[in-house]
């Protein structure tokens, strides 16, 4: 749904006698389901003038439909309506004012929330050593035929393809992309208005659209949960490479490293040159990890190209 889809839905969430009021304003305007709209300008636009509507209509609502640009000024020549198909969408929507919260609830499912739960548990295994041992060494069972067959930095490597590939996967199946580009237009349409209210000194309009934004707060929230789901699914196996990654070099064991063969201790890092993997030389410029800028390149630049090579979207899609 477009942008004045989205401004009906949430006139009629705030006062459900809009949905009577537009329906209105279509009728005296012309626009009725069997009626073709103007072709490319070569017919006369329909337009409706506050006269024509002022028996139906109070003089707020007719204010708030110009002021959200439902009605545009049609050149002197009364108000024309934007998007009638649109509108008449959205009043047809028998959920308009319960549909967002609806597909909140429902768009965390209980497999999501166990993920959810699965994630949270397995977090304290990267600080403590019974949790990391047992965690690390259960996913050895997995990676461990492949550090028997490639060097740790190709272990590294094919793990950050495989985490990228799946991060895209999962981002792309279980966010509504246009979903949360509709929140960030209205959102940002809200902004606007109120800008503009108050650099004309529009109290009245002020208050309205203040009301209108502490509204639309729920919307932005119900965005967040849905950033957030794909990501208990990437943490629930995110975590155990990383804990493998952890397990494998020692890290926070207090012992060095403790299960990498002694030829396999270093890495030859573009433009940097030879390191090792932990210790004081195992870091660059004295901060990252050198394991840990390893699998962040790799899997940077492989989730790029297999977004790009898949045509996935995982960003929010906006107007």
């Amino acid at each position: 749904m477009g942008r004045t889809g989205e401004k009906v839905r949430s006139l009629v969430a705030e006062d459900p006698a809009f949905a009577e009021a537009l329906t209105v304003v279509l009728e005296r305007a012309g626009h009725t389901d069997d009626d073709p709209e103007p072709d490319g300008g070569s017919a006369r636009p329909h337009t409706v003038q506050w006269g024509d509507v002022s028996d139906e209509l109070t003089s707020g609502q007719w204010g708030r439909l110009i002021e959200n640009g439902i009605l545009h000024d049609a050149d002197g020549d009364g108000f024309a309506v934007s998007n009638p198909a649109e509108i008449r969408d959205a009043l047809g929507d028998d959920a308009v004012d319960t549909s967002a919260d609806d597909d909140d609830d429902s768009s965390w499912t209980k497999y999501d929330k166990l993920a959810a739960v699965g994630a949270v548990a397995l977090l304290p295994s990267y600080y403590f050593d019974p949790l990391r041992n047992a965690v690390g060494g259960t996913a050895d069972l997995v990676l461990g035929p492949f550090d028997l067959i490639l060097p740790f930095y190709a272990v590294i490597f094919v793990l950050s393809v495989l985490t990228g590939l799946y991060t895209v996967l999962f981002q792309s199946a279980l966010m509504d992309t246009d979903q949360m580009g509709d929140i960030q237009e209205r959102m940002s349409d809200i902004q606007e208005r109120q800008k503009d209210a108050r650099e004309r000194g529009d109290d009245a309009a002020l208050e309205r659209i203040q009301q209108e934004q502490m509204d639309a707060m729920g919307d932005q929230l119900g965005m967040f949960k849905l950033m957030f789901r794909p990501m208990v699914w990437i943490m629930l196996v995110t975590i155990p490479a990383f804990v493998w990654m952890y397990w494998k070099l020692g890290v926070h064991g207090g012992g060095g490293i403790e299960h990498i063969a002694q030829g396999e201790r270093h890495i030859v890092m573009p433009m940097i040159g030879r390191m090792a993997w932990t210790g004081a030389e195992g870091r660059i410029l004295g901060l990252l990890p050198v394991w840990l800028a390893w699998y962040f390149i790799c899997s940077f630049a492989f989730r790029l190209v297999i977004q790009k090579t898949l045509n996935l979207q995982t960003t929010p899609q906006t107007g």
